[in-house]
């Protein structure tokens, strides 16, 4: 199944963002994708991070949600929308979600993220919890023969997660929207996706936020797909743009069979 990761360079304008959206979309479907994976943010990043509870939507309404399932259907692909803000119970705070659409526009899975992210170094500051409610549970679902787990930037260093992904039964693929800061990623990034895939004998499609945008803030990128082994085989470093790749159950199989440590955890 060929999967693709698209990279955007989103504005402070939802309506210029989900157009863009549209068009790498198109573009994956173009090139073979059956499954694509938008950033995180994709929709909105706001000249302030209060921006996105101004365009949180009631969860099943919303003119995000609306496109999101319509361009499922309309490219005849599984989507999955990076994320977008949704409503939560506090009127100043949203839940940062990811939703996914299958080929016919059906909402599949719904998963809010549950590691905020925090950084201070310098003027450089970014605090997730001030605008955004965690989620409190763990999310995957069924594609085309494949368990896929979800995930959103931050949690990724956060290995537990992608454990309690893989129970009952291991993932065969992680999804992995984000906006890495330029800061943190050009160290961590690359490292932490490829330590994900090897712990869990999985494929990660990792869909970045990459460049520079009209708020000021400058994102890391690097948006890639890496195999069971580690490997990165497929990866774009800035701006807008597809990166698609192969998922081959039989990779995972192989790899699994040769070394079974998911088969030799003490720990469950």
């Amino acid at each position: 199944m060929q999967v693709a990761a698209i990279q955007m360079v989103s504005s402070p304008r939802v309506d210029d963002n989900l157009a863009r959206a549209d068009a790498l979309v198109a573009e994956a479907a173009r090139r073979g994708a059956r499954l694509a994976v938008l950033p995180e943010y994709f929709c909105l990043m706001g000249a302030s991070d209060t921006d996105k509870v101004g365009v949180r939507e009631r969860p099943g309404n919303g003119p995000i949600q609306g496109f999101l399932a319509d361009a499922a259907r309309r490219h005849g692909l599984w989507l999955a929308g990076g994320s977008l803000p949704l409503e939560c119970p506090d009127p100043g705070r949203v839940l940062n979600t990811t939703l996914v659409f299958d080929p016919q526009g059906r909402q599949v899975a719904r998963y809010d993220k549950m590691h905020l992210f925090a950084f201070q170094r310098g003027q450089e500051r970014y605090a997730e919890s001030e605008s955004i409610m965690p989620g409190s549970h763990p999310a995957a679902f069924a594609c085309e023969g494949l368990r896929v787990g979800l995930s959103i930037c931050y949690d990724l260093r956060f290995p537990e997660l992608y454990r309690a992904l893989s129970n009952p039964a291991p993932c065969d693929a992680f999804l992995v929207p984000a906006a890495f800061t330029h800061t943190t990623g050009e160290k961590h990034w690359e490292v932490l996706l490829r330590a994900r895939a090897i712990e869990n004998l999985a494929y990660v499609i990792a869909s970045a936020q990459g460049g520079r945008h009209e708020n000021g803030r400058r994102t890391w990128g690097h948006s890639m797909i890496v195999d069971p082994w580690g490997e990165v085989v497929a990866m774009q470093a800035e701006g807008e743009g597809v990166v698609s790749a192969d998922l081959d159950p039989a990779r995972i199989a192989h790899h699994r069979t040769s070394l079974p440590a998911l088969e030799h955890r003490l720990l469950r």
